[in-house]
Protein backbone atom coordinates (compact mmCIF):
# COMPACT_ATOMS: atom_id res chain seq x y z
CA UNK A 1 0.00 0.00 0.00
CA UNK A 2 1.02 3.62 -0.41
CA UNK A 3 2.31 5.40 2.67
CA UNK A 4 -0.33 7.48 4.42
CA UNK A 5 -0.12 10.23 7.02
CA UNK A 6 -2.23 9.74 10.13
CA UNK A 7 -4.40 12.64 9.01
CA UNK A 8 -5.65 10.53 6.11
CA UNK A 9 -7.35 7.98 8.37
CA UNK A 10 -11.02 8.11 9.24
CA UNK A 11 -11.53 7.92 13.00
CA UNK A 12 -11.84 6.03 15.21
CA UNK A 13 -8.94 3.95 13.89
CA UNK A 14 -6.83 1.25 15.56
CA UNK A 15 -3.11 2.00 15.43
CA UNK A 16 -0.09 -0.24 16.03
CA UNK A 17 3.33 1.32 16.55
CA UNK A 18 5.65 -1.19 14.87
CA UNK A 19 8.82 0.18 16.48
CA UNK A 20 7.31 -0.46 19.91
CA UNK A 21 6.05 -3.90 18.86
CA UNK A 22 9.53 -4.92 17.74
CA UNK A 23 11.06 -3.67 20.99
CA UNK A 24 8.45 -5.56 23.01
CA UNK A 25 9.14 -8.76 21.09
CA UNK A 26 12.89 -8.41 21.45
CA UNK A 27 12.53 -7.97 25.21
CA UNK A 28 10.43 -11.10 25.76
CA UNK A 29 12.61 -13.12 23.38
CA UNK A 30 15.69 -12.20 25.41
CA UNK A 31 13.89 -13.02 28.65
CA UNK A 32 12.75 -16.47 27.51
CA UNK A 33 16.20 -17.31 26.13
CA UNK A 34 17.84 -16.29 29.40
CA UNK A 35 15.50 -18.46 31.47
CA UNK A 36 15.21 -21.34 28.99
CA UNK A 37 11.46 -21.03 28.61
CA UNK A 38 9.50 -21.78 25.46
CA UNK A 39 7.44 -18.83 24.28
CA UNK A 40 3.99 -19.51 22.85
CA UNK A 41 2.22 -16.13 22.72
CA UNK A 42 -1.55 -15.96 22.94
CA UNK A 43 -2.91 -14.44 19.75
CA UNK A 44 -6.31 -13.49 21.21
CA UNK A 45 -4.75 -10.07 21.82
CA UNK A 46 -4.08 -9.10 18.21
CA UNK A 47 -5.98 -11.68 16.09
CA UNK A 48 -3.75 -11.05 13.07
CA UNK A 49 -1.53 -13.49 11.19
CA UNK A 50 1.00 -10.74 10.50
CA UNK A 51 1.74 -10.20 14.19
CA UNK A 52 1.98 -13.95 14.73
CA UNK A 53 4.58 -14.06 11.96
CA UNK A 54 6.57 -11.32 13.70
CA UNK A 55 6.38 -13.21 17.00
CA UNK A 56 7.67 -16.39 15.37
CA UNK A 57 10.48 -14.48 13.67
CA UNK A 58 11.45 -13.06 17.06
CA UNK A 59 11.73 -16.52 18.62
CA UNK A 60 8.27 -17.80 19.54
CA UNK A 61 7.90 -21.57 19.10
CA UNK A 62 4.19 -21.59 18.30
CA UNK A 63 0.90 -19.81 18.82
CA UNK A 64 -1.85 -20.01 21.42
CA UNK A 65 -5.46 -19.43 20.40
CA UNK A 66 -8.86 -19.34 22.08
CA UNK A 67 -11.19 -20.13 19.17
CA UNK A 68 -11.21 -22.35 16.07
CA UNK A 69 -11.36 -19.20 13.96
CA UNK A 70 -8.17 -17.95 15.58
CA UNK A 71 -6.62 -21.38 14.99
CA UNK A 72 -7.49 -21.26 11.28
CA UNK A 73 -6.07 -17.76 10.84
CA UNK A 74 -2.88 -18.43 12.80
CA UNK A 75 -2.33 -21.72 10.95
CA UNK A 76 -1.63 -19.62 7.84
CA UNK A 77 1.46 -18.30 9.59
CA UNK A 78 2.29 -21.00 12.13
CA UNK A 79 2.43 -24.81 12.06
CA UNK A 80 2.27 -25.34 15.86
CA UNK A 81 -1.01 -24.23 17.46
CA UNK A 82 -2.37 -24.66 20.99
CA UNK A 83 -6.11 -24.19 21.55
CA UNK A 84 -6.26 -23.09 25.19
CA UNK A 85 -9.99 -23.71 25.44
CA UNK A 86 -12.03 -26.91 25.92
CA UNK A 87 -12.95 -28.22 22.42
CA UNK A 88 -16.59 -29.00 23.15
CA UNK A 89 -19.23 -29.45 20.45
CA UNK A 90 -19.29 -30.85 16.90
CA UNK A 91 -18.96 -27.49 15.16
CA UNK A 92 -15.85 -26.50 17.10
CA UNK A 93 -14.31 -29.95 16.60
CA UNK A 94 -15.05 -29.95 12.87
CA UNK A 95 -13.29 -26.62 12.45
CA UNK A 96 -10.26 -27.89 14.33
CA UNK A 97 -10.04 -31.07 12.29
CA UNK A 98 -10.17 -28.95 9.12
CA UNK A 99 -6.86 -27.28 9.98
CA UNK A 100 -4.03 -28.02 7.54
CA UNK A 101 -2.41 -31.42 8.03
CA UNK A 102 0.93 -29.77 8.65
CA UNK A 103 -0.48 -28.06 11.76
CA UNK A 104 0.68 -29.63 15.00
CA UNK A 105 -2.47 -29.17 17.05
CA UNK A 106 -2.65 -29.33 20.84
CA UNK A 107 -5.72 -28.61 22.94
CA UNK A 108 -6.38 -27.97 26.63
CA UNK A 109 -9.26 -29.74 28.33
CA UNK A 110 -10.46 -30.64 31.82
CA UNK A 111 -13.14 -33.30 31.32
CA UNK A 112 -13.65 -36.81 30.01
CA UNK A 113 -16.59 -35.52 27.97
CA UNK A 114 -14.37 -33.10 26.06
CA UNK A 115 -11.73 -35.82 25.68
CA UNK A 116 -14.16 -38.35 24.23
CA UNK A 117 -15.47 -35.90 21.65
CA UNK A 118 -11.94 -34.90 20.65
CA UNK A 119 -10.82 -38.50 20.36
CA UNK A 120 -13.73 -39.42 18.08
CA UNK A 121 -13.19 -36.35 15.90
CA UNK A 122 -9.44 -36.95 15.62
CA UNK A 123 -9.89 -40.62 14.68
CA UNK A 124 -12.52 -39.78 12.09
CA UNK A 125 -10.19 -37.15 10.61
CA UNK A 126 -7.22 -39.50 10.63
CA UNK A 127 -5.04 -37.20 12.70
CA UNK A 128 -3.47 -37.18 16.16
CA UNK A 129 -4.08 -34.26 18.50
CA UNK A 130 -2.00 -33.43 21.55
CA UNK A 131 -3.72 -32.84 24.88
CA UNK A 132 -2.76 -30.74 27.88
CA UNK A 133 -4.70 -31.41 31.07
CA UNK A 134 -5.93 -28.07 32.40
CA UNK A 135 -5.41 -27.28 36.09
CA UNK A 136 -7.18 -24.75 38.27
CA UNK A 137 -4.47 -23.06 40.36
CA UNK A 138 -6.69 -20.28 41.67
CA UNK A 139 -8.42 -18.71 38.67
CA UNK A 140 -11.62 -20.65 39.44
CA UNK A 141 -12.73 -20.70 35.83
CA UNK A 142 -11.75 -24.03 34.28
CA UNK A 143 -9.37 -26.80 35.26
CA UNK A 144 -9.27 -29.98 37.35
CA UNK A 145 -9.27 -29.35 41.07
CA UNK A 146 -6.80 -31.84 42.51
CA UNK A 147 -3.70 -33.86 41.60
CA UNK A 148 -5.83 -37.01 41.79
CA UNK A 149 -8.21 -35.51 39.21
CA UNK A 150 -5.27 -34.64 36.98
CA UNK A 151 -3.88 -38.17 37.20
CA UNK A 152 -7.26 -39.69 36.36
CA UNK A 153 -7.75 -37.45 33.33
CA UNK A 154 -4.16 -37.91 32.13
CA UNK A 155 -4.64 -41.68 32.30
CA UNK A 156 -7.79 -41.35 30.23
CA UNK A 157 -5.95 -39.22 27.67
CA UNK A 158 -3.13 -41.76 27.43
CA UNK A 159 -5.68 -44.52 26.80
CA UNK A 160 -7.69 -42.65 24.14
CA UNK A 161 -6.90 -43.35 20.47
CA UNK A 162 -6.52 -40.27 18.30
CA UNK A 163 -4.93 -38.12 21.01
CA UNK A 164 -1.61 -38.03 22.83
CA UNK A 165 -0.85 -36.81 26.32
CA UNK A 166 1.64 -33.94 26.29
CA UNK A 167 1.41 -32.36 29.71
CA UNK A 168 -0.45 -29.79 31.79
CA UNK A 169 -1.59 -26.20 31.44
CA UNK A 170 -2.81 -23.47 33.77
CA UNK A 171 -3.59 -19.76 33.65
CA UNK A 172 -2.84 -17.48 36.63
CA UNK A 173 -5.25 -14.78 35.51
CA UNK A 174 -6.40 -14.22 39.09
CA UNK A 175 -3.04 -12.64 39.90
CA UNK A 176 -3.70 -9.00 39.10
CA UNK A 177 -1.36 -7.14 41.41
CA UNK A 178 1.71 -5.06 40.54
CA UNK A 179 4.82 -7.03 39.59
CA UNK A 180 6.63 -6.13 42.79
CA UNK A 181 3.77 -7.53 44.91
CA UNK A 182 3.64 -10.98 43.30
CA UNK A 183 6.00 -12.84 45.65
CA UNK A 184 3.39 -14.84 47.56
CA UNK A 185 1.41 -15.65 44.40
CA UNK A 186 4.53 -16.93 42.66
CA UNK A 187 5.40 -19.16 45.61
CA UNK A 188 1.88 -20.52 45.69
CA UNK A 189 1.88 -21.21 41.94
CA UNK A 190 5.22 -22.98 42.18
CA UNK A 191 4.11 -25.14 45.10
CA UNK A 192 0.88 -26.13 43.36
CA UNK A 193 2.68 -26.95 40.10
CA UNK A 194 5.15 -29.18 41.98
CA UNK A 195 2.25 -30.95 43.69
CA UNK A 196 0.59 -31.78 40.36
CA UNK A 197 3.82 -32.70 38.56
CA UNK A 198 4.94 -35.00 41.38
CA UNK A 199 1.56 -36.76 41.43
CA UNK A 200 1.63 -37.30 37.68
CA UNK A 201 5.26 -38.42 37.67
CA UNK A 202 4.57 -40.99 40.40
CA UNK A 203 2.05 -42.61 38.05
CA UNK A 204 4.37 -42.61 35.04
CA UNK A 205 2.66 -39.52 33.57
CA UNK A 206 5.33 -36.86 34.03
CA UNK A 207 4.34 -33.92 31.80
CA UNK A 208 6.72 -32.96 29.01
CA UNK A 209 4.95 -29.59 28.81
CA UNK A 210 4.07 -27.40 31.80
CA UNK A 211 2.38 -24.41 30.17
CA UNK A 212 1.45 -21.32 32.14
CA UNK A 213 2.05 -17.64 32.53
CA UNK A 214 0.33 -14.37 31.75
CA UNK A 215 1.38 -10.85 30.85
CA UNK A 216 1.08 -9.48 34.43
CA UNK A 217 3.38 -12.26 35.69
CA UNK A 218 5.50 -12.46 32.54
CA UNK A 219 8.76 -11.07 33.87
CA UNK A 220 8.71 -13.32 36.94
CA UNK A 221 7.60 -16.51 35.17
CA UNK A 222 10.97 -18.16 35.77
CA UNK A 223 10.25 -18.10 39.50
CA UNK A 224 7.53 -20.75 39.02
CA UNK A 225 9.55 -23.94 39.32
CA UNK A 226 8.84 -26.52 36.65
CA UNK A 227 7.34 -24.17 34.08
CA UNK A 228 8.46 -25.04 30.54
CA UNK A 229 6.50 -22.57 28.39
CA UNK A 230 4.69 -19.26 28.79
CA UNK A 231 1.73 -17.85 26.89
CA UNK A 232 1.62 -14.06 27.37
CA UNK A 233 -0.67 -12.30 24.92
CA UNK A 234 -1.00 -8.65 25.83
CA UNK A 235 2.70 -7.85 26.05
CA UNK A 236 3.16 -7.60 22.28
CA UNK A 237 0.96 -4.46 22.32
CA UNK A 238 0.44 -3.71 26.04
CA UNK A 239 -2.31 -1.53 27.45
CA UNK A 240 -3.29 0.71 30.34
CA UNK A 241 -3.94 -2.22 32.68
CA UNK A 242 -0.50 -3.69 32.02
CA UNK A 243 1.12 -0.35 32.73
CA UNK A 244 -0.92 0.00 35.94
CA UNK A 245 0.58 -3.30 37.15
CA UNK A 246 4.11 -2.16 36.27
CA UNK A 247 4.39 -5.04 33.81
CA UNK A 248 5.28 -2.54 31.10
CA UNK A 249 6.36 1.07 30.83
CA UNK A 250 3.93 3.55 29.31
CA UNK A 251 6.23 4.00 26.32
CA UNK A 252 5.91 0.25 25.64
CA UNK A 253 2.20 0.63 24.83
CA UNK A 254 2.12 -0.08 21.10
CA UNK A 255 -1.65 0.04 20.53
CA UNK A 256 -3.84 3.12 20.56
CA UNK A 257 -7.07 4.32 19.04
CA UNK A 258 -6.87 7.45 16.91
CA UNK A 259 -9.87 9.63 17.65
CA UNK A 260 -11.19 13.07 16.74
CA UNK A 261 -12.42 15.76 19.10
CA UNK A 262 -16.07 16.34 18.17
CA UNK A 263 -17.22 18.65 20.98
CA UNK A 264 -15.86 20.95 23.68
CA UNK A 265 -19.19 22.60 24.44
CA UNK A 266 -19.46 21.35 28.03
CA UNK A 267 -16.96 23.17 30.28
CA UNK A 268 -14.12 20.99 31.57
CA UNK A 269 -14.93 18.20 29.13
CA UNK A 270 -13.69 17.04 25.74
CA UNK A 271 -15.77 14.62 23.66
CA UNK A 272 -14.12 12.34 21.11
CA UNK A 273 -15.56 9.92 18.56
CA UNK A 274 -14.13 6.81 20.25
CA UNK A 275 -16.71 5.33 22.58
CA UNK A 276 -17.49 1.82 23.80
CA UNK A 277 -17.54 0.51 20.22
CA UNK A 278 -13.92 1.55 19.71
CA UNK A 279 -12.32 1.31 23.17
CA UNK A 280 -14.48 -1.37 24.90
CA UNK A 281 -16.44 -0.53 28.02
CA UNK A 282 -14.24 -2.43 30.41
CA UNK A 283 -13.29 -1.25 33.88
CA UNK A 284 -9.56 -0.93 34.37
CA UNK A 285 -6.95 -1.42 37.06
CA UNK A 286 -5.59 2.14 37.10
CA UNK A 287 -6.50 3.95 40.35
CA UNK A 288 -7.81 6.93 38.39
CA UNK A 289 -10.54 4.80 36.79
CA UNK A 290 -11.96 5.46 33.36
CA UNK A 291 -11.75 3.52 30.11
CA UNK A 292 -8.47 4.69 28.66
CA UNK A 293 -5.88 7.44 28.77
CA UNK A 294 -4.21 9.67 26.21
CA UNK A 295 -1.01 8.24 24.80
CA UNK A 296 0.90 11.51 25.10
CA UNK A 297 -0.90 12.70 28.26
CA UNK A 298 -1.55 9.57 30.35
CA UNK A 299 -2.82 11.65 33.25
CA UNK A 300 -5.85 12.57 31.12
CA UNK A 301 -8.48 9.85 31.29
CA UNK A 302 -11.51 8.87 29.24
CA UNK A 303 -13.80 9.01 32.28
CA UNK A 304 -16.93 7.65 30.60
CA UNK A 305 -18.09 6.21 27.30
CA UNK A 306 -21.32 5.72 25.43
CA UNK A 307 -21.48 3.88 22.13
CA UNK A 308 -19.99 6.59 19.90
CA UNK A 309 -18.76 9.13 22.45
CA UNK A 310 -15.79 9.19 24.77
CA UNK A 311 -15.70 11.87 27.48
CA UNK A 312 -12.36 13.19 28.70
CA UNK A 313 -12.18 15.11 31.94
CA UNK A 314 -9.89 18.11 31.40
CA UNK A 315 -11.15 20.16 34.37
CA UNK A 316 -7.88 19.75 36.22
CA UNK A 317 -5.66 21.01 33.43
CA UNK A 318 -5.28 24.10 31.29
CA UNK A 319 -4.93 21.97 28.15
CA UNK A 320 -7.82 22.55 25.78
CA UNK A 321 -7.87 20.85 22.37
CA UNK A 322 -10.06 22.21 19.61
CA UNK A 323 -12.86 20.53 17.73
CA UNK A 324 -11.23 18.59 14.89
CA UNK A 325 -7.99 17.88 16.77
CA UNK A 326 -6.84 14.27 16.78
CA UNK A 327 -5.86 12.35 19.89
CA UNK A 328 -4.61 8.82 20.58
CA UNK A 329 -6.16 6.79 23.40
CA UNK A 330 -4.61 3.73 25.04
CA UNK A 331 -7.51 1.49 26.17
CA UNK A 332 -7.67 -0.38 29.46
CA UNK A 333 -7.72 -3.81 27.82
CA UNK A 334 -6.19 -4.13 24.38
CA UNK A 335 -7.65 -7.59 23.63
CA UNK A 336 -11.20 -6.33 23.97
CA UNK A 337 -10.46 -3.17 21.98
CA UNK A 338 -8.74 -4.89 19.04
CA UNK A 339 -11.71 -7.22 18.61
CA UNK A 340 -13.90 -4.18 17.89
CA UNK A 341 -11.87 -3.14 14.84
CA UNK A 342 -11.76 -4.64 11.35
CA UNK A 343 -8.19 -3.57 10.69
CA UNK A 344 -4.98 -2.40 12.34
CA UNK A 345 -3.11 0.53 10.84
CA UNK A 346 0.61 -0.06 11.22
CA UNK A 347 2.81 2.95 11.96
CA UNK A 348 6.44 3.87 11.59
CA UNK A 349 6.58 7.18 13.37
CA UNK A 350 3.46 9.04 12.26
CA UNK A 351 3.21 7.32 8.89
CA UNK A 352 0.88 4.43 8.10
CA UNK A 353 3.01 1.84 6.31
CA UNK A 354 0.57 -1.09 6.23
CA UNK A 355 -2.96 -2.12 7.10
CA UNK A 356 -3.61 -5.58 8.54
CA UNK A 357 -6.98 -7.26 8.69
CA UNK A 358 -8.03 -8.41 12.17
CA UNK A 359 -8.89 -11.65 10.45
CA UNK A 360 -9.64 -13.76 13.54
CA UNK A 361 -12.41 -11.52 14.85
CA UNK A 362 -15.77 -13.06 15.63
CA UNK A 363 -16.64 -16.74 15.83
Amino acid sequence: MDLLPLEALTTPAALVDLDRVEANLARVAAYTREHRLHWRPHTKTHKTAELTALQLAAGAMGATVATPREAAVMATACDDVLLAYPPVGPSRLAQLMALPRRTRLTVALDSVEALEGLGHAARDAGRTVGVLVELDLGMRRVGVQSPADAVALARAVAATPGVTYRGIIFYPGHVRVPVEQQESALKDQGARVREFVDALASEGLRPDVVSGGSTPMLWRSHEVEGLTEIRPGINVLNDRNTAALNACAWNECAFSVLTTVVSTAVPGQVVVDAGSKALAKEEGLAPTGGYGALLDRPELVVRSVSEEHGLLDVSGTSWRPRVGDRLRVVPNHVCAAVNLHERLHVLRGDTVTATWAVAARGW
